[in-house]
């Protein structure tokens, strides 16, 4: 990522400023940064994620849905992220202020699930979203550092690829590890079929 703007700016003048220019932007406390072209295994990744989660709510018959590109706004209000998958409650967008005309969401309520899959830029995945939407209630978080990619005292000595599932417990996300074979345990989704290799196996 890389700063578009040099000064900070609010969550109102991000979403005005916004360019339709086919780019991708966060707010970061303030500054404005712009998402680039990930890698294809990267993408690999969203897309085998996004499969596994549409092919469960879809068999439930859930009211739930993943936008192309939706901003999730945090409660601090001076960061807003696109997240590499957003799991959306499409029955309470009507109580989103923000969403008809800025496909914005700002209520736990909205957001069952959110995903993350780890690039360069891995802190921001293991620190400042962590904070955030843990902060903003969202009760289930996947970091996917397929790539190994984030800090030992993360992942180990020697980095192993590793799938975080962060469940918010008490109001603070505890975070369980998955690795190899081992079934992926989620709330949101009890019955889910799918283990960590799975998810790393997509990337080649």
């Amino acid at each position: 990522m890389t700063q578009a703007l040099p000064k900070s700016v609010t969550f109102d003048e991000f979403v005005e400023w916004y360019p339709n220019d086919g780019k991708r932007y966060e707010l970061h406390n303030g500054v404005i940064v712009e998402i680039f072209a990930q890698t294809g295994q990267h993408e690999k990744v969203i897309g085998f994620i996004t499969r596994k989660l549409t092919v469960e709510f879809d068999r439930l018959n859930l009211p739930y849905g993943i936008p192309k590109t939706a901003l999730v706004k945090t409660p601090s209000a001076d960061s807003a992220y696109s997240p590499d998958v957003l799991l959306l409650n499409l029955d309470n967008l009507d109580n989103e202020p923000l969403f008809q005309k800025q496909s914005t969401v700002s209520q736990a309520a909205s957001v069952p699930l959110v995903v993350e899959v780890v690039s360069t830029n891995w802190r921001d995945d293991y620190y400042n979203k962590l904070g955030n939407y843990e902060q903003m209630g969202i009760r289930e978080y996947w970091i996917a550092d397929y790539a190994a990619l984030g800090a030992r005292k993360f992942i180990g000595n020697p980095k192993q690829p590793t799938i975080f599932v962060c469940e918010l417990v008490d109001d603070e996300y505890q975070m369980n590890p998955f690795q190899g074979n081992t079934p992926i345990s989620s709330q949101t989704f009890p019955e889910l079929n799918l283990t960590a290799q799975q998810i790393f196996d997509a990337a080649n």
